[in-house]
């Protein structure tokens, strides 16, 4: 099974310029996800980092790594749009090879553990067949709109 963007959007409340996958080629429900990334130079986050060197910020590919293991896990709800699968943790993050303008990542994320709310992966993103980063990455499955904007509404209407 595979996912376009159009697909991927469906999964994820991530736009432009934060939407940092662009295709799913493999994917085995509860199991495993293989995403791509095609890094250009017109991401925003080249002007800055660095000018006459850009390199892709390592912090992004981890978010990329953790977008795409939030498509795994948000796969499993038919409710997606009430929901959020947010990043709650990381260990064991290694960068091992520089991310460019011109690459583009392949984005391997298997689960290790996967309960009703909460995920443990391991991810890792190749640059052709060479690892660029690894880690294992834990995320939760939250209501998308929070209980307590909700209250806090209601408190400062009745203030009112």
């Amino acid at each position: 099974m595979t996912f376009t963007i159009q697909e991927i959007l469906d999964f994820l409340p991530h736009r432009y310029p934060f939407l940092l996958i662009d295709r799913v080629v493999e994917f085995e429900p509860r199991e495993r996800l293989v995403a791509l990334k095609n890094v250009t130079i017109n991401e925003p986050f080249f002007q800055g980092h660095f000018p006459g060197a850009p390199i892709m910020p390592g912090v992004l590919v981890i978010e990329a790594m953790a977008q795409a293991g939030a498509v795994l896990m948000m796969h499993e709800f038919e409710d997606r749009t009430s929901k959020l699968a947010v990043f709650t943790g990381i260990d064991k993050a290694k960068f091992r090879r520089q991310v460019v303008p011109g690459d583009q990542l392949r984005i391997e994320v298997k689960v290790l553990n996967l309960r009703s709310r909460m995920g443990r992966m391991e991810a890792r993103a190749y640059v052709e067949d060479k690892l660029a980063c690894e880690a294992t990455l834990t995320c939760q499955i939250v209501p998308r709109h929070h209980e307590t904007e909700t209250a806090t509404v209601a408190t400062t209407e009745k203030a009112q």
